[in-house]
């Protein structure tokens, strides 16, 4: 057993190699392990049921509440929409 380790001399580059190996290495199981630990620990994703559609008065009313148009051009619409259809002549 002994002869096994004076046939076979690593030479500095040779330790150095072990050493950074042994180091990735452990870095690697490390790595795995806590992505592990994550991926069992994360809350479960909810699929989200789409939202019902909207009226075309709130509709409206979202672009009013975000600015994309003022009172004026609100009202207008708005009476358009309880005005019903328009009729072709």
């Amino acid at each position: 057993m002994a002869m096994f380790w004076y046939g076979h001399d690593v030479s500095g580059w040779g330790w150095f190699a072990m050493s950074a190996s042994m180091i990735l290495f452990w870095a690697l199981i490390i790595t795995v392990g806590v992505l592990l630990f994550r991926a069992v620990n994360r809350p479960h994703e909810h699929t989200h049921t789409p939202a019902a559609p909207q009226t075309p008065e709130q509709v409206l009313g979202d672009r009013f509440a975000r600015g994309e148009i003022d009172e004026k051009e609100y009202r207008r619409r708005l009476n358009a929409l309880h005005a019903g259809p328009l009729t072709k002549p």
